[in-house]
């Protein structure tokens, strides 16, 4: 595969570019696309059988399995992240593999019912917390050891509008290239 083609894989919308102006319209717009997700997610998957839950979403990619799963572990911890964001001052959040998490038994082959389950309630509290914060609030940030770098709240809400978009957009286009 060319590196255009691979990237055009890896990443079907391009990847996430922060605003220059973290607009009123533009929070609303991305808790927006955070509340509506678990319900696109859902209406692109349940029709899915097992073996093509299974199947990559490119050469070496996860399975469409692994990319569910993957997405209620890394929305969790954006939950854990602005809830100490919010509580604490500044803190350094805890850094997870998500590449080892998306091996690990539960994503490989637990089915998918329980995680859009898991997903639906998740997001409900994620866009509900959004919606109510101040502007205050939104500054407020977290350090990721990673990055060694501050993140507003603001910022990661347009970030993870953005990853279930990313993902999502994984999903479908596998779909459509398998013309499921």
């Amino acid at each position: 595969m060319e590196n255009s083609e691979l990237e055009k894989s890896k990443y079907p919308i391009g990847k996430f570019i922060a605003p220059d102006n973290y607009s009123d319209e533009y929070i609303r717009e991305k808790i927006n696309e955070i509340a509506t997700f678990p319900e696109r997610l859902k209406s692109e998957v349940l029709h899915l059988t097992d073996e093509q839950l299974d199947t990559p979403y490119r050469d070496g990619g996860w399975t469409i399995r692994q990319v569910i799963h993957h997405c209620a572990d890394s929305h969790i911890n954006c939950f854990v992240r602005i809830k100490w964001a919010l509580t604490e001052q500044n803190p350094i959040i805890k850094y997870y593999h998500e590449d080892r998490w998306g091996e690990s038994p539960d994503n490989l082959t637990m089915p998918i019912a329980p995680t859009l389950l898991l997903l639906e309630g998740l997001h409900f509290r994620l866009a509900y917390l959004m919606k109510n914060l101040s502007n205050q609030d939104l500054k407020k940030s977290f350090i990721h050891p990673e990055h060694s770098k501050e993140f507003k709240i603001e910022e990661i809400i347009g970030t993870y509008a953005w990853h279930g978009n990313h993902h999502l957009a994984h999903i479908t286009a596998l779909e459509k290239r398998k013309s499921w």
